[in-house]
């Protein structure tokens, strides 16, 4: 294991062509297999001509020479000769994320690429991309208990103590994948009743729930709280151990999301609830 306090943290840069958020996503998947890398990270989307493409490696090259290490670059260039010329100006370990995929498939389908700037976010079909819409609609109404009205349309109801992630999931699950979640907190007049609220008891099937541990949801808290009774270590104790208890006697399928990341989240969930039967995109 690396010596953290010895090893300053790495630039990290992911440069693209296009918006560069699939070369980000892609990045954190690879960097995460590092737990013990500290790095910082710079976007650099829309670099599309040799201009930019000098502006961009003057960049990289004054924060190298700032830092007095290497940068670590993840591209995603579609276009070859930007590519080329990326190569040509830019110094660092320079990961090139489109040509490692997309060559060996090339080759395995005996077929050429289309070499489309931004065609992963091209909106090929509209009735994908406005249940999306739809879906991200919904879940801000139905975002931390706001209304009971159109609960029966959601596909997932995150329940859970107030701040063990529901809202964050919630959105993820709309906005990449167009499911509609509602998300409801459990409160103590709930811990104390013994049982869901009465808005959720008939809809146990589609309920799913988060729970933290109490350093983690104390440390939240008081975030927003300072020194609040709410926030205390003795009250997030209390609320998890009573949540986990009533989510157990009623049956409702959840996980610990303190160490998982929003995807790991919601591909559980995706799981359990069976939606992945529902080709989400």
């Amino acid at each position: 294991m690396t010596d953290q306090t010895t090893n300053p943290p790495r630039h990290v840069f992911i440069v693209s062509d296009g918006t560069a958020i699939t070369a980000e996503a892609l990045a954190h998947s690879i960097l995460a297999q590092f737990p013990d890398l500290r790095y910082h990270q710079t976007r650099m989307p829309f670099v599309t001509t040799v201009d930019k493409v000098q502006e961009v490696a003057r960049q990289i090259a004054e924060e190298e020479k700032r830092d007095g290490q290497r940068p670590i670059i993840f591209t995603t260039f579609v276009d070859p000769q930007i590519m080329r010329a990326f190569n040509e100006y830019v110094s660092g370990h320079v990961i090139d994320l489109f040509r490692k995929f997309v060559g060996p498939l090339e080759t395995e389908l005996g077929m050429k690429s289309a070499h489309s700037v931004g065609a992963t976010h091209r909106i090929r079909d509209d009735e994908k991309y406005n249940r999306r819409i739809a879906a991200i609609d919904y879940t801000l109404q139905h975002d931390d208990g706001q209304t009971n009205r159109g609960l029966d349309e959601a596909d997932v109801i995150l329940v859970g103590v107030s701040r063990s992630g529901k809202t964050p999931t919630s959105l993820f699950l709309a906005m990449q994948f167009g499911i509609k979640v509602a998300n409801y907190p459990l409160i103590p007049e709930d811990f104390d009743r013994g049982e869901l609220p009465e808005a959720l008891r008939p809809l146990r099937h589609k309920l799913f729930g988060l729970s933290i541990k109490p350093e983690r949801l104390s440390e939240i808290r008081n975030e927003r709280r300072p020194g609040s009774r709410y926030a205390s270590m003795a009250n997030c104790t209390s609320e998890i151990e009573a949540a986990e208890n009533l989510m157990r006697r009623e049956g409702v399928r959840w996980l610990n999301s303190t160490t998982k990341s929003i995807e790991e989240i919601s591909a559980t969930i995706i799981s359990e609830l069976g939606l992945d039967k529902r080709r989400v995109e």
